[in-house]
C-alpha cells in the first residue's frame, strides 16, 4: 500500500544523506557481495549487499508516490543512522575503511563531495 505523502522534510533529507546514485549503490553492493574468486557469497539475500542496502536501492528506484509505509520506515532509519555517524554538513571525511564501507552499504559515501 502506497503512502499518501512522504513529507518534504523526509524526502529531501533522505536524498541529501543518500548521496550515491542507484547505479553506484548497486555496483557497491555487488562488489561487497562477491568473494575473492568472484562468486556471490552465500547468505546474502537476493545475492547483493545488506538488507538495508537492498531496501535503499529499491527506494531509489521508486517514484515518491509509490513509496509504502515500510519504505518510509526505512528512509527514517537510514537518515537517522547516517546522521548519527556524520557531521551535519556531510563534508567529505576520511575515516577507517570499515566505517566508510558500512555507510556506503546504506547509500552514503563519506568521501563524495557535497553537491
Amino acid at each position: 500500500m502506497a503512502v499518501e505523502h512522504v513529507d518534504d522534510e523526509l524526502w529531501n533529507e533522505f536524498h541529501r544523506v543518500v548521496n550515491m546514485t542507484s547505479h553506484e549503490l548497486r555496483d557497491w553492493l555487488v562488489t561487497r557481495s562477491v568473494d575473492e574468486d568472484g562468486a556471490v557469497e552465500p547468505g546474502t539475500q537476493g545475492g547483493i549487499g545488506s538488507p538495508t542496502g537492498q531496501e535503499v536501492l529499491h527506494i531509489l528506484g521508486k517514484r515518491r508516490t509509490d513509496l509504502t509505509k515500510d519504505d518510509e520506515r526505512v528512509m527514517r532509519n537510514v537518515v537517522r543512522r547516517i546522521t548519527e555517524q556524520r557531521r551535519d554538513d556531510l563534508e567529505p571525511t576520511a575515516g577507517e575503511a570499515h566505517w566508510r564501507y558500512r555507510l556506503m552499504s546504506m547509500g552514503h559515501d563519506p568521501l563524495k563531495p557535497v553537491d
